[in-house]
């Protein structure tokens, strides 16, 4: 759910474009859009706090037998309908294999890839004060 929850609807109605086309869904809940509250730690591990709020959107469908359910970051009614389409077809034995190698595996590399560059980028503005210490001596 976490790599469907990060992609964007159009990658992931480009991805569903190869596998069979997914049963027509009876939605159950949504897609509607709120608020949760963000809680943090000071250090990491000292008393939790409240930090903010960010809205959130969730859907829940029924495809057949199967419930399927999403919250995404954001207002994208779409991205939680189609995730929680996706989450319910995941759980269908005959599908769970196609989806597996045509949705998630593509969508999680390209995420893993993005993540990746990004702390390359990171990387190399990073400065090592040890090294400059050393230096001027």
């Amino acid at each position: 759910m976490a790599v469907l929850a990060r992609a964007s609807s159009n990658d992931i109605a480009a991805c569903l474009e190869t596998v069979s086309p997914l049963v027509e869904p009876v939605v159950l809940r949504g897609p509607e859009q709120g608020l949760v509250m963000v809680r943090g730690r000071i250090g990491g591990g000292g008393g939790a706090f409240n930090l903010g709020e960010m809205s959130v959107t969730r859907c829940t469908v029924r495809a057949g037998a199967q419930v399927g359910h999403a919250t995404v970051i954001g207002r994208d009614a779409a991205l939680a309908l189609l995730a929680a389409r996706v989450d319910a077809a995941l759980q269908d034995p005959g599908q769970h294999e196609a989806l597996q190698t045509a949705v998630i595996a593509p969508l999680a590399a390209h995420q893993a890839a993005a993540k990746a560059a990004e702390a390359a980028h990171a990387a190399a503005t990073r400065v090592e004060f040890f090294t400059l210490q050393t230096m001027r001596t």
